[in-house]
């Protein structure tokens, strides 16, 4: 799905509170780079709900990015909840978020680990947990 064919929702689906025009869709638009490993994998998570496969893949590292997205992934996210984070604050390299992720056929619980490449946070791979 290209950006033109987003859904923007009035409020930001990533779980901070703010409105998505203020909080994911500038670094969705890519007028603005995360700046921590949290901030991606909320926006990531953002992308899913808003059906933002162009910005899915430019935020996967080149070495774990799928060559495409199936757009069926895109269906039914209803919330986001961080759990923890170690690292991947604005001066580390690497960064692991571990979060919860409710959809309509259950939870997604996972620890992504993110590194930072050249000066931009990218999604490297996560372990599925119980």
């Amino acid at each position: 799905m290209s950006a033109l064919e987003v859904t923007v929702p009035e409020a930001c689906p990533c779980g901070r509170g703010a409105s998505y025009t203020g909080c994911c869709g500038p670094l969705h638009e890519g007028q603005r780079a995360a700046s921590t490993a949290e901030e991606l994998m909320r926006s990531r998570y953002a992308a899913y709900v808003v059906g933002d496969t162009s910005y899915l893949l430019r935020t996967w590292h080149p070495r774990t990015r799928p060559a495409e997205l199936d757009p069926g992934r895109f269906v039914g996210w209803l919330d986001l909840t961080v759990l923890a984070t170690a690292d991947g604050r604005y001066d580390d390299r690497f960064g692991e978020v571990e979060f919860r992720a409710t959809h309509g056929d259950g939870v997604l619980h996972e620890r992504s680990r993110f590194v930072r490449r050249a000066g931009r946070w990218v999604y490297v791979d996560g372990d599925l947990l119980d």
